[in-house]
Formats: structure tokens, sequence, C-alpha cells
């Protein structure tokens, strides 16, 4: 019983250590990459393309506002968290598939920063629309 009790605590410990060295390293320092490629405008709409797999790549885009939007998240053989799409403040929530190409249409955004994450949260990426 006590041996279990220790590995059981020695487990928690190890997971906890893995969750928080990935948000150090993964999601915070990826937030800051700015990749002005992921974004064109084909007749008069705007297209963030968005990579993901293992997180969000470029886990943060700079558009214009106020043009029609769409972001296009494409996988390729992506299993983890980063499958499901959340932006939360236009109540979206998307499953990818595992290989193919999603478009979430965005409609004419305002100058604002929209935020979104994985369905869990750990994987984050963001689009700052300026005019």
């Amino acid at each position: 019983m006590k041996t279990t009790s220790i590995a059981i605590i020695v487990a928690g410990l190890i997971i906890a250590g893995v969750i928080i060295l990935v948000n150090k390293s993964g999601a915070s320092s990826s937030v800051n990459q700015v990749n002005a490629n992921n974004v064109s405008i084909v007749d008069g709409k705007q297209i963030i393309k968005i990579q993901a797999r293992g997180g969000y790549q470029p886990s943060r885009s700079v558009a214009k506002a106020g043009i029609p939007t769409v972001i296009e998240f494409n996988t390729k053989g992506s299993f983890d968290c980063s499958s499901s799409v959340r932006i939360p403040s236009l109540n979206i929530f998307k499953l990818l598939p595992q290989t193919g190409t999603t478009n979430i249409d965005l409609g004419s955004p305002e100058t604002s920063t929209l935020l979104g994450s994985c369905g869990m949260g750990m994987y984050r990426f963001e689009i700052e629309f300026q005019n």
C-alpha cells in the first residue's frame, strides 16, 4: 500500500513537470512567432493559413481588419489535441481531420486580437487584426 502511494505521487510529479515544461517552452515562446507569409488576399478574401500539428504554426499572425477573412487550418497526420480548435469569443469549436484542410469563416473582423486554442487549452494561437 505504501509503495503504491509513493508511485502515484512520483507519477503525478513527473506529469506536472512535463506540463510545466511544455507550457513554458512550447506555448509561451511560440506565441511570439510571427510569420508574415501565412496571410494572403485572394479574390477579395483574406486567408490565414495555420498548420495544426503539435501546436499551431505560426502561433501568431497579423492580418488586416475590415475585410472578409477565413482561417485555413491544415493538418497532416495530426493526432494530438491541436486537431480540435476553440475560439471562445466567437463560440467556435471545430474538430479537424487527421489530414486535410478546414476553413473557418470569421466574417470581416474589426481591429482586435483573436485568441484561439486547442480543445484542452494547451496550444494557443492569436491573430491580430490591424487597420
